[in-house]
């Protein structure tokens, strides 16, 4: 390992701690930019997916933003307590619920993406000049990390 990121890193260069203490960092940057719009993270990655993909079934929903389908349904109730979701049926199958923007989703659409563009900015100002595409690669790469 280079010796100048292992002096950088906490722990030992431990992959875990660190990757643990950016996320805490990075915690800190999307409250400073996300937060003023009353979003929590999971609000905000429902809204994302939601925009989209307009009118996704509960459980795709759950997938798509990285939460078990079985402890979902508080946050949609919190989103629709703020007035943000609805609720419908769907008329393929009874039993399923489909969740679809409302009117109020759709008017506070264009301060989300900033948010979103904002937050990727201020990421992308800590790499040196052409390493943020790497680094997104990395991500993608610790995405398919699996259980199996």
């Amino acid at each position: 390992m280079n010796k100048n990121i292992t002096t950088t890193l906490r722990f030992d260069g431990s992959i875990w701690c660190n990757v643990d203490i950016a996320l805490r960092n990075l915690d800190q940057v999307f409250g400073q930019v996300v937060q003023p719009l009353g979003l929590t993270v999971i609000e905000w990655y429902i809204l994302r997916a939601l925009y989209e993909h307009d009118g996704q079934h509960a459980s795709e929903l759950a997938r798509a933003v990285g939460r078990a389908a079985t402890s979902f349904t508080p946050n949609l109730d919190k989103l629709q307590d703020k007035g943000l979701v609805e609720r419908r049926a769907d008329p393929a199958d009874r039993r399923a619920v489909r969740i679809y923007l409302t009117d109020k989703a759709h008017e506070c659409k264009q301060s989300v993406m900033d948010s979103i563009s904002e937050i990727d900015k201020r990421i992308a100002q800590i790499f040196p000049q052409g390493e943020f595409e790497s680094f997104q690669s990395i991500l993608a790469n610790l995405q398919t990390i699996s259980l199996d």
